[in-house]
Parts: C-alpha cells; structure tokens; sequence
C-alpha cells in the first residue's frame, strides 16, 4: 500500500541529547525484538541471540553518547514517531555476511538499513520522509552511492508485517529514485541509487 501524506513531520537529525526522545520511541521492546538499531551493525563474534534487549540497549547508547550515530528521528506534535539510520556500508558489517545483500564495492555506498515507525503513524509517508532526509544528509557528507535493502512485496499482494519490513518496501525505495541492484531470492533485495554533490552555501 502506497504511503500518503497526511501529517506534518518533523526531522530532526540524532544528537546525544535526543536519546531520551529515541529511547521513548523504542520503548521497552527496544524498537523490534530488542534489537536497539544494533542488529547490522553486530559482528560475528557478537551474536544478537544472547545480547539482544538491556546488552544491546547499553551498547546503542554508548554509542550515540559518542556520536558514533548516523541518523534521523521524526516527530509529529513534537512526539517521536518514527526512526532511520544510515552511514558507509561497512558501520554495518552484517551486511557483508548475507549472500544476497554482499557487494564488490562495499567501500564506496552508503546505506540505510532501517527504519522504525511507531504503530499507528505507519503508512502516512513517515517513512518516505526519513529517507529523503537522509539521502540529503548522504551527499552533504560526500556519499556517492545509497543503498536500501527493503522486503520484497508479497506474493498475495498484502503489505509485509512490520516485523519484516523494517528495512523499508521496494515501493518507497523505487519512489526515491532506487532500482534494483542484484535479483534475490530471499525476503529482501538490495536497491541502489547515485547520489550527486550538493552546492556549498
């Protein structure tokens, strides 16, 4: 189902002093399995089974404490809605160990691996505007390729649950000018657009 527009969002880029804001969003479930935006960003040596929940909420916060952090929150009414990180490829080593997300080039593209909105704000273009914020963000940092991994659509044709898109859908990535990078077979595909230099102000 296409998003829509139908609330005024506010982005506002992560700063320490926004945890509190972030850690509301999240709420005792740690935004989704208790992963606390930590599950890409895992090597393997550090399992998500055994530290998914409080481990993994201390180990965000350390490093959002030391803005280790790309990403963006947004809020509607000043409430916290809805949640994207981004940053190089490799912040995200996880990526590397799946077969159908690995690349050649993984030096060059940054990435944006997910997303959380919060119940109730879903499908209002929440989304689609923490993307477009952080593709801005990208190419004022020098980023010359974004990639996104979304769910790929269902079979039937119903919306994926939350639990499995929260890397986003093929229809929003496609709507921000991303196309498919590499067929897959599995539950999600990696998209890849170019980005371009932003003039200085």
């Amino acid at each position: 189902m296409p998003e829509c527009e139908a609330v005024h969002v506010d982005v506002q880029d992560l700063t320490p002093a926004l945890w509190p804001s972030l850690e509301r969003l999240f709420g005792d479930t740690g935004a989704s399995c208790g992963c606390w935006c930590m599950f890409w960003r895992l090597t393997a040596a550090q399992p998500f089974a055994s530290l998914r929940g409080p481990p993994l909420k201390r180990r965000f916060k350390a490093k959002v404490g030391q803005g280790g952090v790309l990403g963006a929150l947004a809020f509607v009414d000043k409430e916290p809605v809805g949640w994207v990180t981004y940053g190089p490829r490799p912040d995200f080593p996880r990526l590397e160990r799946s077969s159908s997300l690995a690349c050649d080039d993984a030096a060059e593209v940054w990435s944006v691996p997910c997303f959380f909105i919060k119940q109730g704000f879903r499908n209002q273009g929440v989304a689609s505007r923490l993307l477009s914020h952080a593709l801005v963000r990208m190419e004022e940092a020098g980023a010359r390729l974004a990639e996104g991994y979304p769910v790929q659509p269902r079979d039937d044709g119903r919306p994926s649950p939350p639990a499995s898109s929260y890397t986003g859908t093929v229809a929003m990535f496609a709507r921000a000018g991303f196309a498919v990078a590499a067929k897959s077979a599995h539950a999600k595909v990696r998209m890849r657009r170019a980005l371009g230099p932003r003039p200085r102000r």
